[in-house]
C-alpha cells in the first residue's frame, strides 16, 4: 500500500532512524502516515505491543484503531496501544501507581465532581467563579507547577487566592484516594521522575511512540513523552505550527521548539500536499498564515483544481446574516442535489449559534449542535446518575461522595477528607470504610451517625434494585432523598421546575427502558457510562453541523460557512491599537483559529460579517475582520475572487475611517 503514499508521506513511513517531526499541514494525510508507519514497524519485525501511537481524542484514537485494524490483522493482545495520552495515564497509575502511594482502586474525578469540591472549599455557588479558579488550576498542573510553586508564581491577590484553593484542592483529592483529569498526565510523570526502576519498565514495554496532534502537547505532556521515550528517543511526533489553537487550556508552541533542541539527531520531515481542499482556498489560507511568525516554513498545495471563487458577505446584523446563510444553504443543496450534512456554519463563540438556530427551525431544516451540552451532562442528570452508579459499584468514591453531599446530608468536607485518608491506608473504597470498626479511631460518633444511615439505605436499596421494577424504585429513591426539595430550596421557581422535569424525563426514561429491554435498576446502572451514547450520535445524521471553529477541528466539509467574520470576535480581541502585551501572541493564535476554520473547507467557502452586531439588547457597530483583508479578499464582497491584499487591506482601513468619530462635536450637543 506504500506506492500509494507521496514521497514526502514514504520518507516519514520509512524514516526510523532516530527521532521524527513530522510537520503535517491541514489535509495532508497524517494519520494515513501514522498508521502506515505502524504497519510497516510491524512488517520489519518491531513486536506490535512495543508500540504505542498517542493521540488527544477518544475519536481520533477510535478512528485510527479502525484504520490500523483494516490494513493488517491482529493477533490476540499483541496489538499496538492506541490510546489517549489520558487513557495511558490510567493504564500507568493503575499498574503502578501504589509505587507513589495511591491504591489500586483509586477514583477519576470528572470536571463534574472536581468542580463540586473546589465550590465547597470556596463556599460558593458562583459558578463563574468557581470556573476561573478551576482553569487557573488545570492551568498551573498543565504547567508542571504544583501548589507551593504556584503560590510563589501568583502576582495578584486572584492569583494567591487561587493558590490557596489549589492547596486545599489537592489535599481533599489525596484524602479522597483520587485524581483529576489533569492528575492522569502529572502523576504518570511524577512516577516515571521518582521511580526509576518503574521508568525503565515502561521504556522498555513501548519501545517506539507516535504521537498525533503533537503541537497541542502542554508542558507536562511533553516531559511525560521525554520520560517515556528515555535515551533511546524512538518517535515520531506529528503536528502543524499553524494548527496550534489551544493556548487557552495550557498547550505551547515551545514543544514544537524545544524537541530540536532536547533532540539534536531530530530530523523533520514536511507534508505539504492537501488532498481536501482546492487551490483558491489553500490560496487563501497560505496569504493569511504568512502574517504569522513561522517554526517551519511550509506552503500547502493541491491538485484538485481551482475551485469556485471564496464568498464574502457583507452583512447589515446578525439576523439578516442568520437569513441569508440558511438561504444560500437551501439553494446551493437545492441546486447540487447534495446532503445537509454536506454543510458546516463554523462561529468563534457558542452564543452565535442562537440566532442561527432559530432560522433553521423556521425553515425546518435538520441540524446538530456540535459541543452543546449533553442531556446526561446536566447537573441533575449527574446527581441522580451517582445514585445509581452508587447501585452498580460501591466503590465508586465520586459517586459516593456526590450521593452523600447533593443533597446534603450533614456530612462536611472534613468527615470526606478523614474518611478518604483511613481509605486509602486501608486500600478499600470509601463506602467500604464506614463500616469498619477501625474508622471509629478517625471519627467522632456525631461524624459516623450520618455516614452509616447513609450506607445502610444505599444497602437496602441495592437488595431491591436487582429484582424490582427499574421505574418506581427511581421515583421512591429520589422521594427518600428529598431530592425535589432540595431542588426547590437550592434555585428560583423557574430554575427548580426546569430541573425537576428534566428528572423526571430521565426517570420516564429509565422506566420505559427497564420495561422494554426487561433490566433491572442494577442492570442500567451497570451500564451508565454507555448511557451518554444513547442520547444520539450525529455522527451519521444528516443535518447541517454547527460548530465552533474549535470544535471542528479534525473535521472535513464540502462546503463551509464561517460567520461572524468581524474585529472582536474572529479575532477575539479589542482595537489592535489597544493591545495588551499578550496581544500579538492572542491575535496570532487566533489567526491560526482562522486558518483551521479555512481549511476544513473541501470544495466551497464563505465568509459573513455584519456592520452591527447585537449585543445584550443594543446594536454594536462592527468592523470586518483584519483576517479578510490577509487573505486578500474584498470585505465588500465584489466578486469573491482573491485580490491583492494591499488593495484589501486598503479597503479595510477606509472603512475603520468611516467609523471614527469625526471631530470634537461627534458626541452631539
Amino acid at each position: 500500500m506504500s506506492d500509494t503514499l507521496n514521497p514526502a508521506q514514504r520518507e516519514a513511513v520509512r524514516y526510523l532512524d532516530g527521532p521524527c517531526l513530522v510537520i503535517a499541514g491541514a489535509g495532508s494525510g497524517k494519520t494515513r502516515v501514522i498508521t502506515q508507519k505502524i504497519v510497516h514497524m510491524m512488517e520489519g519485525g518491531v513486536t506490535p505491543r512495543a508500540i504505542a501511537a498517542i493521540t488527544f481524542t477518544n475519536k481520533a484514537a477510535k478512528e485510527m484503531a479502525d484504520r490500523l485494524g483494516s490494513m493488517v490483522k491482529l493477533r490476540g493482545n499483541d496489538t499496538p496501544l492506541v490510546s489517549t495520552f489520558h487513557s495511558l495515564g490510567v493504564q500507568m497509575l493503575r499498574q503502578d501507581g501504589t509505587s507513589i502511594g495511591l491504591k489500586k482502586a483509586f477514583s477519576i474525578l470528572d470536571a463534574d465532581d472536581a468542580s463540586s469540591i473546589v465550590a465547597q472549599l470556596m463556599t460558593t455557588t458562583d459558578r463563574k467563579l468557581v470556573r476561573a479558579v478551576q482553569s487557573r488550576i488545570s492551568l498551573w498542573k498543565n504547567a508542571g507547577l504544583d501548589p507551593d510553586e504556584a503560590a510563589a508564581a501568583a502576582r495578584d491577590t486572584d492569583a494567591h487566592t487561587a493558590a490557596r484553593i489549589f492547596r486545599d484542592y489537592a489535599a481533599t483529592l489525596a484524602g479522597y484516594q483520587a485524581v483529576d483529569f489533569d492528575d492522569l498526565i502529572g502523576l504518570p510523570l511524577k512516577m516515571l521522575r521518582e521511580q526509576p526502576e518503574v521508568a525503565g519498565r515502561w521504556q522498555n514495554t513501548l519501545r517506539y511512540l507516535l504521537v498525533d496532534e503533537y503541537q497541542d502537547t502542554n508542558a507536562t505532556q511533553y516531559e511525560l513523552l521525554k520520560h517515556l521515550v528515555g535515551p533511546r528517543a524512538a518517535f515520531t511526533a506529528v503536528g502543524d505550527d499553524d494548527q496550534s489553537i489551544y493556548g487557552w487550556r495550557g498547550a505551547t508552541l515551545e514543544n514544537l521548539r524545544r524537541l530540536s533542541t532536547d533532540f539534536p539527531r531530530l530530523k523533520v520531515i514536511k507534508l505539504e500536499q492537501n488532498y481536501r481542499s482546492s487551490r483558491s482556498i489553500l490560496a487563501a489560507a497560505n496569504t493569511l498564515i504568512a502574517n504569522n511568525p513561522k517554526l517551519h516554513e511550509k506552503t500547502l498545495w493541491s491538485e484538485l483544481g481551482v475551485g469556485d471563487p471564496i464568498r464574502v458577505l457583507p452583512m447589515d446584523d446578525d439576523e439578516a446574516e442568520a437569513e441569508s446563510i440558511v438561504m444560500r444553504l437551501q439553494a446551493a443543496r437545492f441546486e447540487r442535489k447534495g446532503q445537509f450534512s454536506d454543510y458546516a456554519i463554523l462561529y468563534r463563540g457558542n452564543h452565535q449559534a442562537r440566532v442561527i438556530e432559530q432560522v433553521l427551525r423556521k425553515e425546518k431544516i435538520p441540524y446538530v449542535l456540535s459541543g452543546g451540552q449533553s442531556w446526561f451532562e446536566r447537573a441533575e442528570i449527574r446527581d441522580v446518575i451517582a445514585w445509581l452508579r452508587m447501585l452498580a459499584n460501591d466503590e465508586d468514591d465520586p459517586a459516593f461522595i456526590r450521593a452523600i453531599t447533593t443533597p446534603k446530608r450533614g456530612v462536611g468536607p472534613q468527615t470526606l477528607q478523614a474518611l478518604g485518608t483511613y481509605a486509602g491506608e486501608r486500600q478499600v473504597s470509601m463506602f467500604g470504610a464506614v463500616f469498619e470498626h477501625g474508622i471509629e479511631t478517625r471519627l467522632a460518633e456525631r461524624q459516623l451517625e450520618p455516614l452509616r444511615a447513609f450506607g445502610d439505605f444505599v444497602n437496602r436499596i441495592g437488595l431491591r434494585a436487582k429484582r424490582e421494577p427499574a421505574g418506581p424504585l427511581l421515583e421512591e429513591i429520589l422521594k427518600a432523598i428529598g431530592y425535589h426539595e432540595y431542588l426547590v430550596q437550592t434555585f428560583d421557581e423557574r430554575q427548580a421546575s426546569q430541573r425537576w422535569q428534566s428528572v423526571t424525563d430521565f426517570v420516564a426514561w429509565i422506566a420505559k427502558r427497564g420495561e422494554e429491554d426487561g433490566k433491572s435498576l442494577v442492570d442500567l446502572a451497570q451500564t451508565i457510562a454507555l448511557l451518554s451514547r444513547l442520547d444520539g450520535s450525529d455522527e451519521d445524521t444528516d443535518a447541517v453541523r454547527l460548530t465552533t471553529v474549535h470544535a471542528s477541528k479534525g473535521l472535513e466539509f464540502p462546503h463551509v460557512f464561517i460567520v461572524g467574520c468581524e474585529e472582536g470576535l474572529m479575532p477575539h480581541t479589542g482595537d489592535a491599537e489597544e493591545e495588551d502585551e499578550d496581544g500579538p501572541q492572542r491575535v496570532e493564535e487566533e489567526r491560526r483559529l482562522m486558518y483551521v476554520a479555512v481549511t476544513r473547507a473541501q470544495r466551497t467557502l464563505t465568509l459573513s460579517w455584519c456592520r452591527q452586531r447585537r449585543r445584550a439588547k443594543a446594536m454594536s457597530p462592527k468592523l470586518p475582520s483584519r483576517f479578510i483583508a490577509e487573505m486578500g479578499l474584498d470585505v465588500e464582497g465584489g466578486a469573491g475572487v482573491l485580490v491583492s491584499v494591499d488593495s484589501a487591506k486598503a479597503r479595510l482601513a477606509s472603512l475603520k475611517g468611516l467609523l471614527k468619530p469625526r471631530g470634537p462635536s461627534a458626541g452631539g450637543g
